[in-house]
């Protein structure tokens, strides 16, 4: 048996229709994305093995550079008993020497951290960072940053903030946390009331992109649309304006909104935006750039920021026009001359709970798909109940009815009286409370856990099984305690202790 991902199912049926003359070589590597030898490979071999030439020839096999496990458990017991307090360089250089092992320094590390024996780094001095001049024009560049901080009430909440390099104009909003809507209503903000800049200046959080978001963020894409560059900081530092500025906001701003009894949100982004900026920040903190132009241009006509100041998803469109999104099916109403399946249509989050569809610039009408509610097991096992009493009654015969549907007379029967006694209802399977599975520890078993759990309420279910094997030669597994502490509402220290609390007290 073969199991192949989405990715291989659609190789393998492409490839197919290419044997099949169906499609042809230059439109499979469009949709696969692959090149043309590589199309014509896949032909040959599918043509010579089948639906196998999907398989990698090293599927199944352990690689060759791969060390053995006994080496790693060797290696583990010696940090454990040995070497538990070097450092990992050192450890390398120790059981080269000592022990004529050789290991390269990522898999050691692996290995340490694995049975969590890493010796952290003492901490170094302070690099020394260069002073770096304002920038000459205001626009050129502008730092952006968040700062979660209890701003304001009992509840954290965040500041995301930019400053121009040049001249320390600040824009800045409150939001429940730092988060990409957050950073392009920010950003929308900015260009509605100076314009589009040159360069953003950030940090590598996964909401601006960079390596940890493969390159790929909503930031980084409404940031390419504009026009703007993203240079990332490789130290907080870097920015270290806008990181001022927030010891700044939080030596003063805090205290101006505590003597304002501002404790909402709300409040706050209106405090700072027509009192707090205006008033101190544009007054004391902002200074005259080197030039007397500016770099920002004015939005350009044909662009709406509507358009690309939100989130943006995109989903593949399957053969019958549908597409998938927020666990839901929608079909595709509005009317298309050609067919775009396999086509990847673009979600625009504009709300919570809404989205609009737009295929290649154009707003598509979408509906969702009601899927029929598939009918359970206990449903059909009434039914056949049903259809065995209505052939009874037919037949006038409970006799002929037993013999034709294979149940017996009793049974029928007793359907019979359930049905008078409770109606249809009646007939659902009903669970015996107080039935014991044979798969349940004996109640003897049970009440030792019990004892010994409460007696030891710090214990965990590993430990516990682990002791009782030692001290009273009792064998249960780690989950089998697991399960009596859940029958028993003691899966918990906390639950432990409260239990122990209640049981009366030895004199």
């Amino acid at each position: 048996m073969i199991i192949m991902n989405s990715k291989a199912q659609l190789t393998v049926d492409i490839i197919a229709k290419v044997a099949e003359g169906r499609l042809t070589i230059c439109n499979a590597t469009k949709l696969l994305n692959k090149s043309r030898r590589t199309i014509e490979r896949y032909l040959q071999r599918y043509r010579k093995v089948g639906v196998q030439f999907i398989v990698h020839g090293n599927t199944g096999q352990s690689p060759v550079n791969k060390t053995p496990d006994k080496l790693k458990q060797t290696v583990q017991q010696l940090i454990r008993e040995k070497y538990y307090d070097l450092n990992l360089l050192h450890l390398a250089e120790m059981l080269e020497a000592n022990e004529h092992i050789i290991v390269k320094r990522e898999t050691l590390r692996c290995w340490a951290h694995d049975i969590h024996h890493v010796k952290r780094a003492k901490r170094r001095r302070s690099r020394v960072h260069k002073h770096r001049e304002r920038m000459e024009a205001a626009g050129l560049m502008l730092q952006m940053d968040g700062s979660p901080h209890r701003w304001f009430g009992n509840k954290k909440s965040c500041l995301i903030a930019a400053i121009d390099d040049s001249t320390s104009e600040l824009f800045a909003e409150f939001f429940p946390s730092e988060t990409t809507a957050g950073c392009l209503k920010v950003l929308r903000s900015i260009i509605e009331k100076r314009g589009i800049f040159r360069t953003l200046y950030v940090d590598r959080a996964g909401i601006f992109g960079g390596p940890k978001r493969s390159n790929f963020s909503q930031m980084q894409r409404a940031c390419e649309e504009l026009g703007i560059e993203i240079i990332f900081a490789s130290s907080p530092q870097g920015k270290g304006r806008v990181e001022r500025a927030f010891d700044t906001l939080q030596d003063r701003l805090i205290p101006e909104l505590r003597l304002n009894n501002i404790n909402d949100m709300m409040a706050a982004n209106s405090y700072l935006q027509h009192v707090f900026i205006p008033q101190f920040w544009n007054k004391l903190l902002t200074v005259k750039s080197k030039v007397n132009g500016s770099e920002y241009k004015p939005l350009p006509a044909h662009i709406n920021l509507n358009d690309i100041c939100v989130t943006k998803e995109y989903r593949k469109i399957r053969n019958d026009h549908t597409f998938s999104y927020g666990n839901k099916f929608y079909f595709i109403e509005s009317p298309i001359k050609h067919s775009i399946a396999h086509q990847k249509i673009e979600i625009r989050n504009i709300a919570k709970n809404s989205f609009d569809a737009y295929f290649a610039g154009r707003k598509l009408t979408v509906s969702e798909v009601i899927e029929p509610i598939k009918t359970s097991m206990e449903d059909i096992e009434i039914q056949k109940k049903l259809d065995v009493l209505a052939l009874a009654d037919k037949l006038g015969n409970v006799s002929e009815a037993s013999r034709l549907s294979g149940v017996s007379r009793d049974t029928i029967y007793r359907h019979r009286r359930l049905i008078k006694q409770g109606g249809i209802d009646a007939l659902r399977r009903q669970e015996t409370p107080d039935l014991r599975h044979k798969n349940r520890p004996e109640e003897d078993l049970e009440k030792v856990v019990v004892d010994f759990s409460l007696k030891n309420p710090h214990l965990g279910q590993a430990q516990v099984a682990r002791q009782l094997k030692a001290n009273m030669d009792i064998e249960i597994s780690p989950n089998g305690v697991r399960q009596i502490w859940l029958r028993e509402n003691m899966n918990t220290t906390a639950l432990r202790l409260a239990k122990l609390e209640l049981l009366p007290k030895s004199a």
